[in-house]
């Protein structure tokens, strides 16, 4: 570990820091944000005495930032995908979040040799211990139930191996971020902490007829072999003790929530969960479904995958692959993550270079990389403090986004409907 800084020295490079981003933002933030946040964060934050005391005339500049959240992502892969789940963990990378890295049962166990090594090999990784393999893969029907049991699985390693994540985000092999996770984690922290995004109606559509009736068998759930789905010859009637919501599989979750599906005090998680089973493509409405019709959980959602997509025309089953073309609307649309990306296609090149500021086999850049960046060196092989984060510029695209989607017209109506 090398620190090239006294710690006197750390201390005011930190203050510094968190005064740059302090003034560099708080003005431009709209009032309207500002106004939502008092009403939802202050009665759950507890001041500090000594900043609200009597005595102290410097109140408002002593107003201290939220606190920076924590993200929990999730990056699986399939086989022939190794390189590309290591360059979506070197994009979203930063020492704060947490990583699990999952190659499903169809990779093979050199491929999933190859990840370990390399997560071991990193010392940034080793260092700051936030990156995490998982050793026995799970074996994923495409568009079977095991895709629900182990995003689940992935979410109760997370609880039982760290605790203090804020939100679950689950990417694959083929996403890739639009913005540093300094944008990321600064915007996030004005944001309330019991927020759920998650893309959902219950307007079932063709997926009725499609989804809902037709009852499916995963043998993922039982054979050790991947095979599709099949279909048993009856259908089935809609159900009447809770309502049937669907949506994006993508999601960006509260610990809470998910607290409450792993654990479930009340029955529904497990009682949504087994009728789940037999539902096809059900990772497109285990969550939705669970989190509309709890009423602890209703009022939390945002009804947004914070994912840019381009879908065929309909009936939108498969999203178009993410090219040249496609980056201007993509870096303008807010979206933190962008998917699907073919494998080293130059749009990625792009978004490195241009939205990221990552070189090539390096992990994005952020406030705690302060190493020399001269003469092709990393900077992010000198690690500074991981609570130092510089949004940049872009961070204004994510916040409008943001705004957008918690503006009263958007938010609540758009609820569990």
């Amino acid at each position: 570990m090398k620190r090239n800084h006294s710690s006197h020295h750390h201390h005011h490079h930190n203050n510094h820091h968190n005064n740059h981003r302090k003034w560099l933002i708080i003005p431009t933030l709209t009032i309207s944000l500002l106004l939502f946040l008092l009403l939802i964060l202050l009665p759950r934050s507890k001041p500090s005495s000594s900043s609200l005391s009597s005595e102290n005339p410097n109140f408002t500049t002593n107003f201290n930032l939220p606190n920076l959240p924590k993200f929990a992502y999730l990056l699986t892969g399939t086989k022939g995908e190794v390189s590309q789940l290591k360059r979506v963990l070197q994009a979203t990378y930063h020492p704060r979040n947490y990583y699990l890295l999952h190659l499903d049962l169809e990779a093979s166990d050199e491929e999933r040799l190859e990840v370990a090594k390399y997560v071991k090999s990193e010392r940034v990784f080793g260092f700051f211990g936030n990156v995490m393999v998982v050793g026995k893969g799970d074996l994923v029907t495409y568009k079977g139930p095991s895709m629900v049991a182990s995003t689940l699985h992935s979410v109760a390693l997370f609880l039982k191996k760290v605790h203090d994540w804020d939100w679950f985000v689950n990417l694959s092999a083929s996403d890739y971020p639009l913005f540093s996770q300094d944008d990321l984690l600064h915007v996030f922290s004005f944001m309330p902490r019991d927020m759920n995004f998650i893309e959902h109606t219950s307007n079932m559509g063709w997926k009725e007829f499609q989804r809902a009736r037709p009852i499916i068998i995963d043998p993922g759930l039982y054979h050790s072999r991947v095979s599709s789905v099949y279909y048993a010859k009856e259908k089935r009637s809609l159900p009447s003790s809770f309502k049937l919501f669907t949506g994006s599989e993508w999601v960006v979750l509260t610990k809470p929530f998910l607290e409450f599906c792993v654990w479930g005090w009340d029955n529904l998680p497990r009682t949504l969960l087994m009728y789940y089973t037999n539902f096809l493509s059900s990772n497109e409405g285990y969550f939705h479904t669970v989190i509309c019709n709890h009423k602890d959980y209703q009022n939390t959602t945002v009804n947004h995958d914070l994912r840019y997509l381009k879908w065929d025309n309909p009936p939108k089953q498969h999203p178009l692959s993410l090219k040249l073309e496609h980056f201007n609307d993509m870096a303008h649309s807010g979206a933190p993550f962008a998917r699907r990306f073919d494998k080293d296609d130059p749009v990625l090149d792009k978004i490195d270079k241009e939205l990221l500021g990552r070189s090539d086999g390096y992990v994005t850049r952020g406030g705690w990389c302060v190493g020399d960046s001269t003469k092709g060196k990393n900077p992010c092989d000198v690690y500074g403090n991981p609570d130092v984060v510089k949004p940049s510029l872009r961070s204004k695209i994510l916040e409008k986004l943001m705004l957008k989607l918690l503006d009263s017209e958007n938010f609540r109506p758009k609820q569990c409907k």
